[in-house]
């Protein structure tokens, strides 16, 4: 699968990362390579709990 992901830099240096086709799924990083790593498992754990939500009968 692939995501788009948004990278802005905040007021203290950080690297803002965030996946706006799922909502709430955003990291941060203190570059941007560690941004998105950080999203990239951010996604990862996004999806899993929605699989478990469906699972559980919750979404």
């Amino acid at each position: 699968m692939l995501f788009h992901v948004t990278l802005e830099s905040d007021e203290d240096g950080w690297v803002v990362a965030a996946c706006p086709a799922l909502p709430g799924c955003a990291t941060q990083g203190q570059d941007e390579q560690e941004a998105l790593a950080n999203i990239r498992e951010a996604i990862v754990a996004w999806l899993w709990a929605e699989d478990r939500k469906a699972v559980a009968g919750l979404s």
